[in-house]
């Protein structure tokens, strides 16, 4: 299994509009996706009200290739929140047997 930790820091002014999108929008979307294992959702903090956070569980890099394409361990934008976004960043992990 694959975790995929996407991270955002949206521009000022702009929280809500990408809160909507990203409960509305993005997360519906990956939820939905086949080989999708699990997906959390992280909502800001009072001391950074503009980082926003997903961590999504995937079966497996195969999977996360159907989604995200080959270049999947590049942050991808969907342009409906490309003008909200001000920085992003994406970290992947093997999940460890435990």
């Amino acid at each position: 299994m694959i975790v995929r930790i996407f991270r955002v820091t949206v521009h000022e002014g702009k929280r809500a509009e990408f809160e909507d999108f990203f409960r509305n929008t993005a997360i519906p979307l990956v939820k939905s996706q086949p080989g999708i294992v699990s997906v959390t959702a992280g909502v800001p903090r009072a001391e950074s009200p503009n980082e926003f956070c997903m961590v999504m569980v995937w079966e497996d890099v195969d999977s996360l290739k159907a989604f995200a394409g080959e270049d999947w361990r590049e942050p991808h934008i969907h342009p409906d929140e490309a003008a909200l976004v001000r920085d992003r960043s994406l970290h992947h992990y093997e999940l460890a047997a435990g």
